[in-house]
């Protein structure tokens, strides 16, 4: 057999062993076209974050090139196709394994009942269980319950920030180095030395009940000199 075509055929074999509903969708519709595009997803299938769903896809072990092609309106975007086949992880096919409760209570034992990025308290419920190093990344060293100390604990938006600025990061799109995501701000904000390989710093502050009004009373103030808070509090550190 040719070994493109055997190539193709490892694809598709590997492939269709996924069953989850948005990376199946992705799939599928490469099976048939050959590729699909970021307006596919969006108009096609309402996937508002392509990129998202197209991460969905390599999480299941599917490898996806990404290309650009020439939208219906004449703009250049983004667009997907399988990658090589012998990029195939095979330990991924099945995709991500859901968490048992015990071990989010877990977790939250360890961690407290908070944000690991914030330190934000919050209920239970609004609390996800998200890996500290990429499952991407990870590859076959991926982390399992018994190894709570490589999860963290975060909000929804906070893995949709999370998920925004790994896709921007070369170590996590190219190199796959587990130890820069380890010094990452996004695995481990308790000790870190760069957000998504950019030498920076970050703080999350929030505001809640009787202490909203000195933040408004800020805003306030900021918005009379179009200043942004973050840059007066930025001031206020600096200058004392």
């Amino acid at each position: 057999m040719d070994n493109k075509l055997k190539a193709d055929k490892d694809m598709i074999e590997a492939a269709k062993k996924v069953t989850n509903k948005r990376p199946k969708v992705v799939i599928d519709h490469i099976i048939k076209h050959g590729s699909i595009t970021t307006e596919e997803l969006k108009e096609i299938y309402g996937y508002n974050h392509p990129p998202r769903a197209a991460r969905d896809v390599r999480e299941e072990g599917i490898p996806l090139e990404t290309f650009k092609v020439t939208s219906s309106d004449g703009r250049k975007i983004g667009a997907y196709r399988f990658g090589n086949a012998s990029e195939i992880e095979g330990h991924k096919l099945g995709g991500r394994k859901t968490f048992s409760k015990l071990f989010k209570k877990q977790l939250i034992n360890n961690l407290g009942e908070k944000s690991t990025i914030s330190g934000e308290r919050y209920d239970e419920r609004y609390l996800q269980i998200d890996h500290r190093v990429p499952y991407e990344v990870a590859g076959d060293s991926v982390a399992t319950e018994n190894e709570p100390d490589k999860f963290m604990l975060l909000t929804g938006s906070e893995q949709r920030q999370k998920s925004w600025s790994c896709e921007g990061c070369n170590n996590f799109l190219v190199n796959k180095d587990s130890n820069v995501c380890v010094s990452c701000y996004w695995a481990y904000p308790e000790n870190y030395t760069h957000v998504a390989m950019e030498e920076n710093r970050s703080v999350m502050i929030t505001w809640k009940g009787d202490e909203v009004k000195y933040y408004d009373a800020m805003k306030n103030e900021c918005n009379k000199v179009g200043e942004p808070v973050q840059e007066y509090i930025k001031k206020l550190v600096i200058e004392k």
